[in-house]
């Protein structure tokens, strides 16, 4: 290690503070939205910021929900504890119980709208997967009517046809979060993403095209490689045909975080490229995702992994009018920043950023948490100091 390196290492945070960061910039993100929602005031309370109001306003409150279970579910499956962590995750499993209760139910005034054509396919897709995720402390705790209650919303999402595209892997995932729940599901809305992404759309090194064409953004972590490796997950859990193709998607998988890991520049900084670049740490949902299932490359220490997103975080949400005087997320990548959006993004959509987070469901007691300060490969890079070739899959 060159001396500056050394020099960079020895003023960084224990794992400890890293995670109390990551945690504490979580929960000020989510309260709004799952208080609310738990008081059936989200309709009522949340703002609405668009470059297209009027559809933005339609469906925000779904988008705001499910972005945010999808997100937090994997931290709020460790369950309770003494702990002062145990408890905000206490709080939050039971606004997130209570929020979830009143967008399946109708008499509520914050029942959410799960199928009128289209977005709502996106969101109840990433609440499917955000269920997935916390069979235990979301699944397992619904009482027996907002659990017949969520599966009706799920499957009246099938009269949406999605689009040619990441979209495919959105009614894949629901249909493999009613298999989980439910042991049934339309196998051939669950197959046909997959079979398009395995068949006609790899790129090659680790890359999908967004339908048939190559996309220069983020999708291949905001959806496509998270959204497959879980429906294959549960595909094979329940012995479906076509689950072999499992392992090929986890070598894909973890070259694709190793890439992730790359962008990350010493500073905290990435490459602000492509549409949606206001969903901010979403950005690295399949870097963490890799991670939280153990599955990133031999190349790559969990620890590294952990410092280069802290540096990620804490440089993204210390920006200046990244929150509104409420605590609602403003549109932007580094604060308020609306005219970098598109006409689909919403107060809602951008709530996508707690999918950075989802390596919380790891416990403190792993390596990601536990092993110290460790630089990552571009910070070892601009120190001088030696690292290894990278090399395609």
């Amino acid at each position: 290690m060159s001396v500056n390196s050394h020099a960079i290492v020895g003023n960084r945070s224990t794992g400890s503070e890293e995670r109390k960061i990551w945690v504490n910039t979580l929960v000020k993100i989510i309260d709004p939205v799952l208080t609310n929602l738990a008081n059936e005031t989200l309709r009522a309370n949340m703002p609405q910021e668009s470059l297209d109001s009027k559809r933005g306003h339609r469906f925000s409150h779904l988008e705001a929900f499910g972005r945010t279970v999808c997100g937090i579910a994997p931290w709020l499956e460790l369950g309770t504890d003494g702990s002062k962590e145990g408890k905000l995750r206490e709080k939050y499993i039971n606004l997130t119980l209570k929020g979830l209760a009143n967008a399946v139910n109708p008499s509520s005034p914050d029942y959410l709208d799960f199928q009128t054509p289209y977005q709502p396919l996106v969101d109840a897709a990433f609440l499917s997967l955000g269920i997935l995720r916390a069979p235990t402390q979301i699944w397992g705790r619904l009482d027996k009517q907002a659990r017949e209650n969520l599966i009706t919303e799920f499957k009246r999402t099938r009269s949406i046809k999605p689009f040619q595209s990441n979209w495919l892997l959105f009614a894949s995932i629901i249909e493999a979060a009613l298999l989980e729940l439910t042991g049934e599901c339309d196998q051939e809305r669950l197959l046909y993403g997959v079979e398009m992404f395995r068949d006609k759309w790899y790129i090659g090194d680790a890359t999908y095209g967004d339908g048939p064409q190559y996309h220069a953004d983020y999708y291949n972590s905001f959806v496509i490689h998270p959204l497959l490796t879980e429906i294959l997950l549960v595909m094979e859990r329940h012995s479906v045909p076509g689950a072999d193709f499992l392992p090929v998607q986890i070598k894909r998988f973890s070259r694709y975080a190793e890439q992730q890991e790359r962008l990350i520049s010493p500073e905290g900084a990435y490459p602000v490229i492509g549409r949606s670049i206001v969903y901010r740490t979403g950005a690295f949902h399949a870097l963490g995702h890799a991670a939280l299932l153990h599955k990133l490359p031999s190349t790559i220490k969990p620890a590294q992994v952990r410092c280069a997103l802290t540096a990620v975080i804490k440089r993204q949400f210390a920006a200046p009018q990244t929150y509104d005087d409420r605590g609602w997320l403003h549109i932007g990548f580094a604060g308020n920043q609306i005219e970098m959006s598109e006409s689909y993004i919403n107060t809602g959509s951008v709530y996508l950023c707690t999918f950075g987070f989802v390596a919380l469901g790891l416990p403190d007691t792993d390596p990601f948490w536990s092993e110290e300060f460790t630089p990552w490969t571009s910070m070892k890079a601009w120190s001088g100091e030696t690292v290894k070739a990278d090399h395609t899959l």
